[in-house]
């Protein structure tokens, strides 16, 4: 790419000009040969001098001394002298083959060195691109590449440039990867996206302007795409000067593609890696765990129906075994999900009650339900559902429990079921302080716990909650209700019995 268009004008108008100032410095030394019988030597003088000019000047001046050539010989040294006049035949022939001869040598010379000149460009943006290569080969890491694509862009185009890359999500950054402080304003992020997911160049000095300061391009990779690349040129690439960018642009991406794949790469062993610690303490709790806790249960029950202890006695047993249950319930929700993330749940369907399944819930949680207020409103048309009845019993158990711990006392728990168009819709609903509006998006995240909440639990009932809701094809949302708290909806999908329940 020409780095200095207003210097190569100026060049081009100086040729020009030297153009005309040799041929009239030549004719001035020839002046002695005019009026002379050798005035034809002249000629050869000129048809030289025009042949040397065209081996460093271009078309236009070359054609411009041809024709000052001719003029010259004519005017000055043609008897008869200082006339535009010629008497002989063989004279106006010269002429006319003097001037053919000039401009078709001075332009046949010309293309010759154009063809050089293209030769020695092609050969050296070819070994730009080898460099390009070589350089890029060697750079580690992402930012080293980067390094090196800009270093290698201002080198060979003169061009300010700067990425904006993708965070591994198809979700571009809003500023330079290195550039940082190099920021995207809306209109620009809009476009920068657009480019990035089209796979398009667009802005200024394209076909989709979108009135942009900038000029975006599209990294493209064979599996991933990068990112963009922004820069800002004064005037749009020649046909020649679009191949060659785009081949430069295409080492880059294929590069950058390279990287990302590898930290990808390298993440998904470090999630290996995680996945099988994960999976260790998993199985470590359930082994270590569970036999004590079946031990202090067992124990504690058979102390609480025995007739010979005291009151002192009979509470402590209570509180061992509240304590036994809360922790039977910890390891119960950590076995869940480690089934959920391994995939090994398979639904048991059957034709279920409803009633029963909330009775058998509100039992399990008697005690933690005895400060509340507990409405449940079932239709008395409500017909048999199709469910997985274990799955469904933990999906209430969770969700009234986390009512528990958030609602204040003495307020009240809805629980409002229903069946439209083939779907079993609950909806549970307390009069808590519900969830910040910031924070909803993250209630079904494993291991989430909202700032300020209870100690205990492990933050993993509400997603064990959506695993099991999903794996029965339903969903299951959360919002803050206007005059209430959190209100759950849980919608799943389920066959409408011939006999419904009376």
């Amino acid at each position: 790419m020409d780095k200095h268009p207003v210097q190569k004008n100026n060049t081009g108008n100086l040729h020009y000009l030297l153009a005309a100032l040799i041929i009239g410095g030549i004719a001035s030394v020839c002046t002695p040969l005019a009026n002379t019988q050798n005035y034809h030597v002249v000629s050869y003088i000129l048809l030289f001098v025009v042949s040397v000019l065209s081996t460093f000047m271009g078309v236009g001046p070359i054609l411009l001394a041809s024709s000052l050539s001719a003029l010259v010989w004519n005017f000055f040294f043609i008897p008869p002298n200082n006339t535009f006049h010629i008497e002989k035949t063989e004279d106006l022939l010269i002429f006319g083959l003097f001037f053919i001869i000039a401009a078709v040598n001075g332009v046949l010379t010309t293309r010759v060195r154009r063809q050089e000149k293209l030769a020695r460009e092609r050969e050296k943006r070819t070994n730009s691109l080898f460099q390009l290569t070589k350089e890029l080969s060697k750079a580690s890491g992402i930012d080293e590449v980067l390094k090196v694509s800009i270093q290698e862009i201002e080198s060979h185009f003169a061009l300010k440039s700067f990425f904006i890359l993708q965070d591994g999500n198809n979700i571009l950054h809003s500023s330079g990867r290195l550039q940082k402080e190099k920021k995207l304003s809306p209109s620009e992020y809009s476009l920068a996206e657009w480019v990035f997911k089209h796979s398009q160049m667009a802005g200024a000095n394209t076909n989709n302007p979108f009135d942009a300061e900038y000029t975006f391009f599209p990294l493209q990779g064979n599996q991933l795409n990068p990112g963009v690349l922004a820069i800002k040129q004064s005037v749009p690439f020649t046909e020649e000067q679009k191949s060659y960018w785009d081949t430069f642009l295409a080492q880059i991406s294929n590069a950058l593609e390279r990287e990302f794949l590898g930290e990808l790469a390298q993440k998904l062993r470090f999630l290996d890696e995680s996945d099988r610690l994960y999976k260790t303490l998993f199985n470590s709790i359930s082994h270590e765990l569970r036999i004590p806790v079946a031990t202090i249960m067992g124990a504690s029950d058979s102390i609480l129906n025995s007739g010979n202890s005291g009151n002192t006695q009979a509470a402590l047993c209570h509180e061992i075994f509240t304590a036994s249950l809360r922790l039977n319930r910890l390891i119960e929700n950590l076995l869940n999900m480690s089934r959920l993330e391994s995939g090994h749940i398979s639904l048991r369907l059957d034709w279920c009650d409803i009633n029963d399944l909330i009775n058998k819930v509100t039992e399990d949680l008697k005690e933690e339900l005895k400060p509340f207020t507990i409405k449940v409103f079932i239709p008395e048309d409500m017909p048999l559902v199709k469910i997985d009845f274990g799955l469904m019993e933990q999906v209430l158990y969770n969700l009234l429990f986390n009512s528990t711990q958030h609602a204040p006392a003495t307020s009240e728990i809805e629980t409002n079921i229903s069946f439209t168009r083939g779907k079993m819709i609950i909806e549970i609903i307390d009069f808590g302080p519900g969830f910040p509006e910031s924070e909803i998006k993250n209630a079904f995240r494993k291991f989430y716990r909202v700032d300020g909440s209870k100690t205990g639990g492990l933050g993993l009932g509400l997603s064990i909650a959506k695993g099991f809701v999903e794996a029965h094809k339903g969903t299951i949302e959360l919002e803050n209700g206007k005059n209430t708290g959190a209100k759950f909806i849980i919608r799943i999908p389920s066959e409408t019995p011939e006999i419904k329940n009376l």
